[in-house]
C-alpha cells in the first residue's frame, strides 16, 4: 500500500477543525524525542499584532547574528510561510522531510491506541516546525501562538520569555465572551519566573493578566511605560527611548499607527533578551523595526491606474486599526472587498470601515467556514455606500478597480492571500 504524501497528510487533518488542549502536542514531542526542548524560545500571544511583533523580533534577532527560527499562522499563500530559518521560508523538501518524522509519530500514536484519533492540523504543523528548528540548530525561535494561547500547541515549550501584545474580542467561541476571559486564556502562555512583556491592554485584561502573573511570580514588563516613543517626526519617523537604549529617527517598515504599539512591545522584549544575556545591539533592534517583512498588512499594490491596499483585518480590533489609517492617509471615499469567516464578527467589522467607503464589494473567501458574499451583501447594505456581491474574490477585485476609486481589501486572511498573488 502507498504511503500517503506527507503534505497530503498534513493538510487532510483540516478537516478535524480546532480542538484545543496539550496532551498531543505533548505526546507528539514525547515520540519526536523532545525537538521543542533544542532551542530557547519566544511565545508571542495577542488579538492583534503578534505576527508583527514576531517578525519584529526574529528579524532583530537575526541580525544580531542569532541563529533563528520563526513560527506564524496561518500562511498567505504557501504552507511553507509559516516556517522559517534565518529569516527565510522553509524548502518544501526539507518541510516534507519533517512532517514525513510528524506522520510515523501520529501513525505509530494511533497503532498503539495511546490516542483515539490523530492530532489536529496545527498540532502536527507545530510539531514539524519543532523538528525543522531542532534540524537548521537554531539558537532561538520566536513563536507566535494561533489562537488563545492556554491550550494552543506552541505553549508546549518552556520560554525564556513570553509577550501579550494585545487583547480584544475575536474568536469568542473558543476563548470566551468576555474582556476577562479571554485575557485568561491568553495569559495562560505565562510560566513561573519568566518574564512577559504587554503591550497596550484594556484595564480589566491588565488586572487578570497581572493577577496571574502574581501568581506565578512572573515578572511583568509594562512596553507603553518601558519603552517611551517620542513625537514623530515631519518624515513619520520616531524616536524611542528605554532604559537600556536611545534609538533616533526610525521609521518603521509596517505601515500603520498601531504599528507604534507593536514596536514598542518588540523593543521591550528585545531589552529583556539583551538582559538575559542573549545579545541585541542599537543597530539590530534598529533592523527589526525597519526590515521586518510581513506581507498582506497594509501592503500596498496598483492595478489598471488604482492604487490597491490589501490589510489582513479580520476583526473588529483590525477593523479599527484600518479604518484609523485610512483617516491618516486621507482615502475617504474608497471601494472595498470584503470576505470574511463565518465566526467573526462582520457587521462590528464593516461599520468601523464604512464611513470610508463609497462602495462595498461583497466576495466569498475561500475555505468552508466563509459567509457567501450574498451573506456578507446583507449585512452592509443598512452602512450607506453601494453594496454588491460577487462570489469569485479575482473578480470582485476586478470590479473594484473598474469603479475608478481606491480600493482596500480586507476581512480575512484567507482572502488577501488569494487576491495578494492576483495582484502580484
Amino acid at each position: 500500500m502507498t504511503r500517503q504524501d506527507p503534505l497530503e497528510f498534513l493538510f487532510s487533518l483540516e478537516r478535524l477543525g480546532m480542538k484545543f488542549g496539550l496532551e498531543h502536542i505533548r505526546l507528539l514531542c514525547e515520540a519526536l524525542g523532545h525537538p521543542e526542548q533544542a532551542f530557547r524560545s519566544i511565545v508571542i500571544a495577542g488579538t492583534n499584532g503578534k505576527g508583527s511583533v514576531t517578525v519584529m523580533v526574529e528579524t532583530a534577532l537575526r541580525s544580531a547574528g542569532h541563529r533563528t527560527g520563526r513560527y506564524t499562522s496561518p500562511h498567505l499563500a504557501r504552507l511553507e510561510e509559516r516556517f522559517a530559518i534565518d529569516g527565510q521560508d522553509v524548502e518544501t523538501a526539507r518541510l516534507r522531510d519533517c512532517v514525513a518524522v510528524v506522520q510515523t509519530a501520529v501513525e505509530s500514536l494511533v497503532e498503539r491506541g495511546v490516542v483515539e484519533g490523530p492530532p489536529t492540523f496545527f498540532e502536527c504543523a507545530t510539531a514539524a516546525a519543532f523538528e525543522l528548528f531542532r534540524r537548521a540548530h537554531v539558537d532561538i525561535a520566536v513563536l507566535e501562538v494561533g489562537l488563545g494561547g492556554r491550550l494552543d500547541a506552541t505553549n508546549v515549550v518552556t520560554p525564556i520569555a513570553t509577550a501579550i501584545t494585545s487583547i480584544d474580542f475575536d474568536h469568542q467561541a473558543q476563548l470566551g465572551d468576555t474582556i476577562e476571559a479571554i485575557a485568561a486564556e491568553k495569559a495562560g502562555i505565562i510560566k513561573r519566573g519568566i518574564p512577559v512583556v504587554c503591550g497596550p491592554l484594556p484595564a480589566a485584561a491588565q488586572t487578570v493578566i497581572t493577577d496571574i502573573a502574581a501568581t506565578l511570580a512572573a515578572p511583568v514588563i509594562d512596553a507603553p511605560h518601558e519603552v517611551r516613543i517620542l513625537t514623530p517626526h515631519d518624515d513619520g519617523s520616531i524616536d524611542l527611548r528605554t532604559p537600556a537604549r536611545f534609538l533616533e529617527r526610525v521609521t518603521l517598515a509596517l505601515a500603520g499607527r498601531h504599528q507604534r504599539d507593536n514596536a514598542a512591545v518588540a523593543v521591550a522584549l528585545l531589552d529583556e533578551l539583551d538582559r538575559q544575556g542573549i545579545r541585541v545591539t542599537d543597530e539590530a533592534v534598529r533592523a527589526g523595526l525597519t526590515k521586518a517583512e510581513w506581507p498582506g498588512r497594509l501592503e500596498r499594490f496598483r492595478r489598471g491606474g488604482i492604487d490597491i491596499l490589501l490589510d489582513a483585518a479580520h476583526n473588529p480590533a483590525g477593523a479599527r486599526a484600518l479604518a484609523s489609517h485610512l483617516e491618516v492617509i486621507g482615502w475617504t471615499r474608497v471601494t472595498l472587498v470584503f470576505g470574511a469567516m463565518r465566526d467573526k464578527d462582520v457587521r462590528s467589522m464593516l461599520a468601523a470601515l464604512a464611513p470610508f467607503c463609497e462602495s462595498i464589494v461583497c466576495t466569498t473567501a475561500p475555505g468552508p467556514r466563509a459567509l457567501s458574499a450574498l451573506e456578507i451583501a446583507d449585512a452592509a447594505r443598512h452602512l450607506g455606500p453601494a453594496v454588491e456581491a460577487i462570489d469569485d474574490p479575482a473578480a470582485a477585485i476586478d470590479r473594484a478597480v473598474a469603479i475608478g476609486k481606491p480600493v482596500v481589501a480586507a476581512g480575512s486572511i484567507f482572502l488577501i492571500g488569494p487576491l495578494r498573488d492576483i495582484l502580484r
